[in-house]
C-alpha cells in the first residue's frame, strides 16, 4: 500500500498548515501559538480528548478506535530555532531571529494529517495518543512532558516519532535498531582567578592559563579514559576571556559538548572532567565551577519496535526506499527520554537532498508530508488491528 489516498488528498491542506507554522516560529517551551493552532485543528477533526499544558505548552490528544485495546503514542515536536532565515520563501519567518530550521513545522503538520485521517476512519482497536511537544531544541520538552506524568496519565505503552532528513530522497525512510542518536551533555566551565597587568603575571592568578590547561586535559579523556571502540566526542566550542592585550582578566570561560551512545560513558566523562577541573584549579590557584545547559539521554530504538516501524515504512514507500541499518549519528534528540521509559522507535524521513537542518537555507519539503502522515496512520492501524 503506498501513500494513503485520503492523506494524499490532504496535500494542499497540509501545505497550508505547514507554511502557516513556518511563518510563525516559537522557541523552547513557549510554543503557545503553535499549540493553539494544533488544538484548533484537532477540534475540527473531532478527536475524543485534548489535554493542554502538558510540559508547559505540550498537547496530548486522544483518538479512540472501534474497540478496546492498547494505547500507543505518536510524537511530533513544535519548536523552532533562534536563527535568521535565509530561504527568501514567501512563507518565511515573520519573527526576526527565529526560524523553523529543523523541520518541526513539518513534523507537527504530518501528525495533524494523521490525526485527521484517524479521527475520520478509526480503523483500529485501542487508543492513539497524539503528542505535540515543545522544547526539543533546548532538550527540555520531552523530559517536561514526562515529568507531568504523560505516559502514566494516558496509559501510553509504546511511542514512535519521525524526523525529516535532507540526506535522503523524498519518501525514503531510514532507521536502525539500538542507538540511533547520541546522548548529549553540554557543559560550561567558569574559571575565576585574580586579574593583573600583563607585564607582571606573578601578581595574578591567571584564569586564561588555567583555561588552556583544562582544555588540553579534557581532550585526553576520549583517548586515555574511554575504550577505543566506544564512540565518544568531546568538543570545546567556546572560549571567552579578556578585553585587551596587556590586562590579565579575572575570569575565563570554556563551553562545549559531550556526545556518546552510553549513559555510563557520559557519566565517566563528567566525573573525569570534574577531577581535571578540581586538580588544575588547585594547582593554579583559581576557582573552577562546572555547569551544564543540556543533558540528554541517547535515542535508543527498541529492536522489535524498529522491525515493526521498518515494515510499516516498507508498506508506504516500498522496500527499496527503506534503509533498516542506517549508521548511528552523533546528533541528538530529546525523544530519547521517552524511549528510555517506553519501547518504540524513531525513523528519518527523506525530504530530498538539500541544505542541512540548522542551516539558514533549510526548509521542509511539503512533498514529504503525505509520506510521514501515512506512516503515522498505518503505524496505528497495524499496531492496533481490528479483530
Amino acid at each position: 500500500m503506498p501513500v494513503l489516498n485520503s492523506i494524499a488528498d490532504m496535500a494542499e491542506e497540509m501545505k497550508a498548515w505547514r507554511r502557516h507554522l513556518h511563518a510563525h516560529p516559537e522557541l523552547g517551551l513557549d510554543c503557545h501559538e503553535t499549540a493553539a493552532f494544533a488544538v484548533a485543528r484537532l477540534k475540527e477533526f473531532g478527536v475524543d480528548e485534548i489535554h493542554e499544558g502538558v510540559g508547559k505548552t505540550g498537547v496530548v490528544a486522544l483518538i479512540r478506535g472501534r474497540g478496546p485495546g492498547r494505547t500507543i503514542g505518536l510524537r511530533a515536536d513544535m519548536d523552532a530555532l533562534p536563527m535568521t532565515e535565509g530561504t527568501g520563501a514567501e512563507h518565511a519567518s515573520t519573527v526576526p531571529g527565529r526560524m523553523h530550521g529543523c523541520g518541526h513545522d513539518g513534523h507537527t503538520t504530518m501528525l495533524l494529517g494523521a490525526a485527521k485521517y484517524l479521527a475520520e476512519t478509526r480503523n483500529f482497536a485501542g487508543t492513539v495518543a497524539l503528542i505535540f511537544q515543545p522544547g526539543e531544541e533546548t532538550g527540555q520538552g520531552g523530559p517536561a512532558m514526562l515529568a507531568d506524568g504523560m505516559m502514566e496519565r494516558f496509559g501510553i505503552e509504546e511511542v514512535y516519532a519521525l524526523h525529516t532528513s535532507p540526506r535522503h530522497e523524498v519518501g525514503t525512510f531510514a532507521t536502525r535498531p539500538g542507538p540511533l542518536m547520541a546522548a548529549v551533555t553540554d557543559f560550561d566551565i567558569r574559571i575565576r582567578g585574580r586579574g593583573g597587568h600583563g607585564a607582571y603575571p606573578q601578581n595574578s592568578r591567571d584564569p586564561v592559563a588555567a583555561a588552556l590547561t583544562i582544555g588540553n586535559a579534557i581532550q585526553t579523556i576520549s583517548s586515555r579514559n574511554s575504550d577505543a571502540i566506544e564512540p565518544l566526542v568531546i568538543s570545546i566550542t567556546q572560549i571567552h576571556a579578556g578585553t585587551t592585550h596587556n590586562v590579565i582578566p579575572a575570569e575565563a570561560y570554556l563551553g562545549g559538548t559531550i556526545r556518546s551512545y552510553s549513559a555510563a560513558v557520559q557519566e565517566m566523562v563528567r566525573r573525569r572532567m570534574k577531577e581535571i577541573c578540581d586538580g588544575i584549579g588547585t594547582a593554579m590557584g583559581v576557582e573552577v565551577e562546572i555547569g551544564g545547559l543540556i543533558d540528554l539521554a541517547p535515542t535508543v530504538n527498541d529492536p522489535a519496535k524498529t522491525d515493526f516501524a521498518v515494515a510499516v515504512a516498507e508498506e508506504i514507500s516500498g522496500r527499496d526506499r527503506v534503509i533498516p541499518d542506517h549508521p548511528p549519528l552523533m546528533g541528538a534528540e530529546d525523544f530519547g527520554a521517552m524511549l528510555a521509559v517506553r519501547p518504540g522507535a524513531m525513523v528519518f524521513l527523506g525530504q530530498g537532498v538539500g541544505p542541512m537542518v540548522h542551516e539558514p537555507d533549510f526548509d521542509f519539503n511539503d512533498e514529504a508530508a503525505p509520506f510521514g502522515a501515512s506512516y503515522f496512520a498505518r503505524l496505528v492501524e497495524r499496531a492496533l488491528p481490528l479483530g
